[in-house]
């Protein structure tokens, strides 16, 4: 039995999830159909544009992602704090860029005088569209319906696209959140459709890498922020450097052509995280087998499960043996 998406999204243990969805039909999401000769590659810019442009709506920021044949993964980070700050007018503006809203929210927007009882419902509705701003599930929504319209149109077809729900994950701690980002930005290398990480299309990796060339980051992901300190400002715990360097020390790693390991000299990531070589190796090749649920050290993995009151602590032993 699937698990209830409220059971899944606990803001009080972390605000970072690792979320994937995919397609149900042998079509493919993108890639090319062999029996038809047909390419859908094109269909990688749809996910990845809607990434991008979502970011600017919703109070979800991009950790990572990449965009495969039939299925795509993406990080997120929930900005709960940023959604509490906006106003009622910009909550109302954000929503509409999406959807049409309700009459009274389009004349509030417009400058159109409401009597009272009128704008108590604008702001009650405004509450709303406040929380699902900062949603998951509201927002792997509108990037899967918009997909799954624009693919059964251009397919000629109706019925499904997706192969049902989309899964998450909640990453518990820094140690979490690093190896699935190095999982997600890694697929294309282990389904051997790149050869090195800055040029896995579609993949937030070869976006981070071609910005870093220009000393920059991207301004629609997530920017990293260095080592965690006092007054930290928003932003993944890492240095850019050490989590490229990472990235590359792992890719050749798993890559069939390039045997190799990981040496002494490790980026100070992993032993900051208390990760062995041989442990990282196996967690962002089998990511997705080794954990299933929330995934973290022990002490938040308990916290996780006794706030959403599980009785089972799902993915211990697997969390024990390769973070601990």
């Amino acid at each position: 039995m699937a698990t209830p998406r409220k059971q899944q999204i606990s803001l009080a243990d972390t605000p970072y999830y690792h979320c994937t969805a995919r397609c149900v039909r042998r079509a493919f999401l993108c890639g090319e159909d062999k029996l038809s000769g047909q390419s859908y590659e094109h269909r990688r810019d749809w996910v990845e544009d809607k990434l991008h442009c979502l970011t600017q709506v919703f109070a979800i920021d991009v950790c990572a992602y990449a965009v495969m044949s039939n299925h795509y993964h993406v990080v997120v980070f929930i900005d709960e704090e940023k959604a509490q700050q906006w106003s009622m007018a910009e909550v109302l503006e954000r929503w509409h860029r999406l959807y049409k809203g309700t009459l009274l929210t389009k004349q509030y927007c417009h400058g159109d005088t409401l009597a009272k009882p009128l704008l108590d419902i604008v702001k009650a509705t405004a509450e709303v569209y406040r929380k699902r701003l900062m949603k998951i599930s509201w927002f792997m929504g509108y990037i899967n319906e918009g997909i799954a319209r624009k693919a059964n149109q251009e397919d000629n077809c109706t019925g499904r696209f997706w192969e049902g729900r989309f899964k998450s994950q909640a990453l518990l701690d820094e140690a979490a959140l690093a190896a699935c980002m190095a999982y997600v930005d890694l697929n294309p290398i282990r389904a051997k459709i790149a050869k090195t990480p800055e040029n896995s299309a579609h993949t937030s990796v070869k976006l981070r890498g071609e910005q870093a060339k220009k000393n920059q980051q991207p301004n629609t992901l997530l920017p990293f922020i260095g080592n965690p300190r006092k007054d930290m400002p928003k932003g993944l715990p890492f240095e850019l450097a050490d989590y490229l360097q990472l990235i590359e020390l792992t890719g050749r790693c798993i890559r069939a052509d390039k045997p190799g390991y990981i040496d002494d000299n490790q980026p100070p990531i992993l032993s900051r995280l208390n990760i062995s070589a041989d442990n990282w190796l196996i967690i962002t090749t089998e990511f997705r087998t080794q954990f299933h649920g929330a995934i973290g050290h022990e002490d938040a993995l308990s916290d996780y499960c006794a706030h959403q009151q599980l009785k089972r602590r799902q993915n211990l032993s697997h969390c024990n043996k390769l973070f601990g």
